[in-house]
């Protein structure tokens, strides 16, 4: 009774600030205000007791876990309120700071993506970066295994149903010959696309798009991550840990909207993010919040044609 009480104050408040919005994406603006709200109750505890008290829990997807569960827990690290952790399978490493961190979801759960304990829900029209500082993953796992003579390229990819259909934004596999031939001169390109046994998945089904024996036959130049996990000449403890260790070596990154882009924003320099739709282009996102993550530089291609300008322009 409580919360449909402010639910409805707070969409009063919603339609009064920022009038009529699309039906898709109004509750996004609720939800905002919302986990602003809940967050007045930690006040004395945050900012004045600061004792070890907050134990956080996401069993989201993985690109809000990153985006937003893990800035928050590392500014509780910070703060010095920080008590225990809890997420995924393969998050031990992305919570490197947290002292007590268990991996009690077997799957993510999108569901779960609106905790609103935490301040942010998936999207929001006005980041609130009060409690909110992401962790220097970078400098965490920068590391003298994984150095080449060229520097390194990661061409991110996904293959994924999205929004309960098929695949809409990936690079495929002509655009994917067209990116190694222009590129591959330059740059020591190292392709990444995780499969379902590498990672722990959520509600999207992973499709297969038959590149990597393609891949292995045409171009032999580039190095699969998968290969690198085999071989796995740094003991990395799972996919995710050589994800974060090979990335932590690269500044250029060419990557797919969702968790892929955002793990690569993660890294510094430039991160060009091929997404045809989705709700980040209408809250922008791609220009507010990525660039938070670590600095890095971010174009966004909506289109082929955009993608292949981009890559002439900051990458060839």
């Amino acid at each position: 009774m409580y919360l449909k009480l402010i639910n409805k104050i707070l969409s009063l408040y919603v339609l009064l600030r920022h009038g009529k919005l699309p039906r898709e994406y109004k509750y996004y603006y609720r939800h905002s205000y919302y986990c602003r709200l809940v967050q007045l109750k930690y006040t004395i505890k945050d900012h004045f007791f600061k004792r070890k008290y907050k134990d956080i829990a996401f069993g989201g997807e993985f690109a809000p876990d990153i985006m937003y569960a893990l800035p928050f827990a590392y500014w509780h690290f910070k703060n010095g309120t920080l008590r225990k952790t809890m997420g995924a399978k393969y998050t031990r490493q992305l919570y490197f700071f947290s002292t007590d961190h268990e991996e009690v979801f077997d799957n993510r759960y999108p569901a779960a993506n609106f905790n609103f304990e935490i301040p942010h829900v998936v999207y929001s029209h006005d980041y609130d970066y009060s409690k909110w500082e992401a962790p220097p993953l970078k400098e965490i796992y920068k590391n003298d295994i994984y150095v080449f003579e060229k520097p390194i390229l990661i061409i991110a990819n996904r293959y994924n149903s999205e929004w309960d259909g098929p695949p809409i934004s990936f690079f495929d596999i002509p655009t994917l010959d067209y990116m190694f031939r222009q590129l591959q001169s330059k740059y020591t390109i190292i392709y990444n696309r995780p499969r379902p046994q590498h990672i722990t998945m959520d509600n999207s089904d992973i499709h297969d798009l038959n590149e990597f024996d393609w891949l292995k036959k045409t171009h032999p130049e580039v190095i699969l991550l998968e290969d690198l996990y085999k071989d796995n000449v740094a003991n990395s403890k799972n996919y995710n840990h050589m994800q974060l260790m090979v990335y932590a070596n690269a500044n250029h990154f060419i990557s797919i909207h969702g968790g892929t882009a955002s793990l690569a924003s993660y890294f510094g320099g430039i991160n060009l993010i091929y997404s045809k739709k989705g709700p980040e282009h209408y809250f922008g996102c791609f220009y507010k919040l990525f660039p938070r993550l670590s600095g890095a530089k971010i174009l966004h291609a909506k289109e082929e044609a955009e993608l292949k300008n981009f890559i002439s322009e900051y990458f060839a």
